[in-house]
């Protein structure tokens, strides 16, 4: 059995783009649990809080239950869960997982394979990063469900292809063309010798939900601007002017120069005759990447 093609084609409810990594982040989450306590079993009521954070922290910007993951991962024959009587899954209901003493864990084959293969574990989780989430945000989510991905072998933590790091590299020299070498949220253009630092090309829809690696899906943005992105902190308009989330919180002169002003600010367009940002990309980040309502700008 394949468990890595398996894993990377876990059945999600899709349309029109909308993100729906639940069945992912609950995956990480268990690989990170074996990874220290291989024989233990995840009991919904103990860890349904966990898995609430991630949630709220990667999942879409509308709230939404662990339950559903919990009891619905089983279809995909990766998860298996039991209760106090002995029996499967009682259903997604919040209230059955928790009065069953309903207990998940990765299923008995796929444990087996992670035991006898220690390189597989790293294998699995890059799927799972790589097929749903930018690459800014995978550091963040293996810390956050405890992964240790340097356990893996370096030679194969990786499932990136040859092809896949030309395709990225082959955009981003394309956007910090087109934009000058400069990020188009706050204009820092910082290099070291020849060589441009701290400027990345983002994906404005995200590459693991069918976003284009074309200029106009696409910004050049310095990496704390491009984090702020990914994460949701900072969105666009069909103005293309930059949102700031109301949910953020930053008290320091740095947190206000840096995120707080920029919030109304027109994003630096790319050199003319370049595609600017699409309307269709800047309304799906909006939909699912964007956390709550925008700021109001501030005015002097």
């Amino acid at each position: 059995m394949d468990w890595i093609e398996r894993i990377g084609a876990l059945r999600q409810w899709t349309k029109d783009g909308v993100r729906a990594p639940h069945k992912p982040l609950l995956m990480l989450y268990a690989l990170g649990r074996f990874q220290r306590e291989p024989g233990r079993a995840l009991r919904y009521s103990e860890v349904e809080q966990d898995l609430k954070d991630l949630l709220r922290d990667y999942g879409p910007p509308h709230t939404t239950s662990p339950s559903y993951p919990f009891h619905h991962l089983t279809s995909d024959g990766v998860w298996e869960v039991r209760t106090d009587h002995g029996g499967g899954s009682p259903g997604s209901g919040v209230r059955a997982l928790r009065e069953s003493g309903a207990e998940g864990r990765l299923a008995a084959g796929l444990r087996a394979a992670l035991s006898e293969d220690p390189v597989l574990l790293g294998q699995v989780a890059q799927v799972l990063l790589e097929t749903h989430f930018p690459p800014s945000l995978h550091p963040d989510i293996t810390a956050d469900v405890g992964l240790d991905l340097e356990l893996a072998d370096a030679a194969v933590r990786t499932t990136v292809t040859a092809r896949d790091r030309r395709r990225a590299a082959e955009l981003r020299r394309h956007v910090l063309i087109a934009y000058e070498y400069a990020c188009a949220f706050c204009g820092f253009d910082g290099s070291i010798g020849r060589l441009p630092v701290g400027l990345e090309a983002a994906h404005v829809r995200w590459w693991a939900f069918r976003g284009a690696d074309e200029l106009s899906n696409a910004l050049c943005l310095c990496s704390l601007h491009h984090k702020l992105f990914d994460r949701g902190v900072l969105g666009l308009d069909d103005g293309r002017r930059i949102t700031v989330s109301q949910e953020f919180v930053g008290r320091s002169p740095a947190a206000r120069a840096q995120v707080l002003d920029l919030a109304d600010r027109k994003v630096s367009g790319p050199q003319t005759g370049n595609a600017p940002v699409a309307p269709e990309n800047i309304a799906w980040h909006a939909e699912q990447v964007f956390r709550g309502k925008p700021r109001t700008a501030a005015r002097g």
